[in-house]
């Protein structure tokens, strides 16, 4: 078993897919199943033997962030009603918090290069914390926007260079694929909420930037994958069930995803 659990594939695929499941129906029956995505995400995390503080790198302060975003998420979504002033807040929280956890590969850089890059990790976060939540009311659009951005990001953080990155998107893709086989499977369609969105798009967001500027990732193939959220919130042709709106969701965002990967993989050919 020990064996099995430290195969890289079972670690990014296997497991988030199978925590996200099992703490998502622990939670079915309260506003909190997205939790499941973050628990399948740090079991992976947990497997991959990065959950300590000491050194404090820029993967576990993403890790940390992570958490956070998820904490902030549940709480928001027992507490508030969605606003467009709660989803500001957010993005520039979300956006700051950026910034601290690249802040030792910024300070290496001269002083020019360190503004725009650390301008442009936030303002990555920012908008995908934003878009990402206008799904927050539609757990199919959201597990299938988390899907497909998460494959898409890991998929490409590999292209760059970087396994442990990948395996972090890809753990985050197979963890919201579990939500979204749970609201399938249960039919629960009010359990989608802050929770899920803002957790998609900072781990996301976060896992991006670092193969950005810790790996070989071109910006242009991230710009590309931020727009993921929108993609799931484009229209059906029609009147469907729940396992075709899922299908068409992903498919659009699988577009997206696919169209990034194939830019990162030009960016690494002489």
């Amino acid at each position: 078993m020990q064996q099995l659990l430290s195969h890289p594939a079972v670690q990014s695929s296997v497991v988030p897919l199978f925590g996200a499941l099992a703490v998502g129906a622990l939670l079915i029956r309260t506003r909190l199943a997205g939790l499941g995505i973050v628990a399948g995400f740090m079991a992976t995390v947990y497997l991959v033997g990065n959950f300590a503080l000491e050194p404090l790198t820029a993967t576990r302060r993403l890790v940390l962030v992570a958490a956070s975003a998820a904490l902030i998420g549940a709480a928001l979504d027992v507490t508030l009603k969605p606003s467009r002033t709660t989803s500001a807040g957010l993005a520039a929280i979300f956006a700051a918090a950026s910034i601290w956890v690249f802040w030792n590969a910024l300070v290496q850089r001269p002083i020019a290069g360190a503004v725009a890059a650390g301008g442009a990790s936030a303002a990555f976060l920012a908008w995908l914390v934003a878009t990402s939540q206008l799904l927050r009311g539609d757990p199919l659009r959201a597990g299938a926007a988390g899907l497909g951005l998460g494959l898409g990001v890991g998929t490409a953080a590999i292209l760059g260079a970087s396994a442990l990155l990948g395996q972090y998107g890809l753990a985050l893709g197979a963890a919201c694929g579990g939500f979204l086989l749970l609201v399938l499977l249960t039919g629960k369609p009010g359990i989608a909420g802050t929770a899920v969105t803002l957790t998609l798009a900072v781990i996301c967001g976060l896992v991006g930037v670092a193969a950005v500027l810790l790996a070989e990732l071109a910006w242009w193939s991230l710009a590309l994958l931020g727009l993921a959220p929108l993609a799931a919130y484009l229209p059906f042709p029609g009147k469907r069930g729940a396992w075709f709106s899922a299908l068409f969701a992903s498919a659009y965002v699988f577009i997206v995803a696919a169209a990034a990967c194939v830019l990162a993989y030009l960016a690494t050919r002489p």
